[in-house]
């Protein structure tokens, strides 16, 4: 009788716990429909519906389906984005994007990039904690857009660090751009406008019409040389500089460095930027750091592990928008022999590794290294890069 008791009781857990799931599944979904038509309503534009988006072609391999228009002008690439209206604290207008979603048909419903990962920053002090009321977001924390960017590169060979490094955009110690609605959702949502300016990355934007034309970077992945994605914010400012985002230092609060395997506890994914790369721009070899600074601000050409996989509900799925910084750099034995070149994909980085042509960078924390990128450490810094777009194009 009482392993009748236990079973039944057992039986109406677990049925309860389905319920709450379904029913927490079903208030994202609410939640994303709020917000789709309340953009819609004010831009008077029809919200993206799956199936009746821009129809791009199938060799752009475009991720986020959202995407009103893409151009992938070598060195000065762009996407435009929908854009909609939040508020501030004190109840101001500001505009932001929303380019990736912890739930899978949330995703697939507001055609931004599925990162179940983000789920693992639920409960962690790395989020942002937003409500939301008639489709209208209302944000904690603020973003500063009114600071002048400025850098200056160091000394060569290396050009890093730089001499001058002031970022072009400061968040305040409650914002993030990973945010959780009351439902549980985590979206990344990025402002890129409010009364005191607008984001680096800006190219253009009409509040009225609710749309905004972004710069993307270029990025290598898997021997592609074309890895379009966008940097919306970093956890540290030089960082931020670099890749001319927001510094939101909230952001190093999110659960953990240097863990990217699948089924690890850590809404983050190892990527590797380069410290000490070739400068010589346009040769095909620059890459990292170093030419970015020597050539004003050019793409870096990160190393990256792998894209969206958008169409893979499973929770296996390790992509992540939230990309852990494991700065390589070539060691004197790479220089010497003249072997330093570009980078093409992270099993090339890996047998670099091996080599000992390429090892941590030197502003890397002492610790354990990271095997998903070649045993690299962590640098402890967050670099927010939504993937847009990996293209068939002919190399440059």
């Amino acid at each position: 009788m009482k392993a009748v008791i236990f079973t039944t009781v057992l039986m109406l857990s677990c049925s309860a716990a389905t319920f709450a799931a379904a029913a927490s599944e079903g208030s994202a979904l609410r939640e994303a429909r709020a917000l789709l038509t309340a953009e819609g309503m004010e831009s008077e534009r029809p919200p993206y519906h799956p199936g009746h988006g821009v129809n791009f072609n199938p060799s752009d391999h475009v991720f986020i389906k959202s995407a009103l228009a893409i151009d992938f002008a070598y060195r000065n690439a762009s996407v435009t984005l929908p854009l909609f209206r939040g508020l501030s604290p004190e109840g101001q207008d500001v505009f932001y994007i929303v380019t990736d979603a912890s739930d899978f048909e949330v995703a697939h419903r507001m055609g931004v990039n599925y990162a179940p990962k983000l789920a693992e920053a639920v409960g962690s002090p790395g989020v942002q904690d937003v409500t939301l009321e008639d489709g209208i977001m209302k944000f904690a924390g603020k973003v500063d857009f009114s600071p002048e960017y400025k850098v200056v590169p160091g000394d060569p060979p290396g050009y890093f660090p730089p001499k001058v490094a002031n970022p072009g955009a400061v968040a305040d110690d409650k914002w993030s751009s990973i945010v959780v609605l009351p439902s549980g959702l985590v979206l990344n949502a990025q402002i890129v406008a409010n009364a005191s300016g607008h984001h680096l990355r800006v190219k253009s934007i009409d509040t009225e019409a609710r749309t905004v034309t972004l710069s993307i970077l270029d990025g290598v992945q898997g021997g592609n040389q074309y890895f379009y994605h966008l940097v919306t914010d970093a956890s540290v400012p030089i960082a931020a500089v670099l890749e001319k985002g927001v510094v939101a230092p909230r952001l190093a609060k999110l659960p953990e460095f240097g863990k990217s395997l699948p089924g690890e506890k850590s809404a983050l994914l190892g990527f590797s930027p380069v410290l000490n790369g070739r400068t010589d721009k346009g040769s095909g070899e620059d890459q990292g750091f170093s030419t970015a600074l020597a050539n004003g601000g050019v793409d870096p050409i990160n190393v990256f592990p792998i894209g969206p996989d958008n169409d893979n509900p499973s929770r296996e799925n390790n992509y992540s928008p939230l990309w852990d910084a494991h700065v390589s750099m070539w060691t004197q034995a790479a220089i010497d022999g003249g072997k330093v070149h570009r980078i093409h994909s992270m099993d090339e980085q890996k047998s670099l590794i091996r080599e000992g042509l390429l090892t941590s960078a030197s502003i890397s924390p002492p610790g354990p290294g990271n095997p998903y990128v070649g045993g690299l450490r962590p640098t402890d810094a967050i670099i927010n890069c939504p993937v847009i777009a990996q293209p068939d194009l002919p190399p440059q």
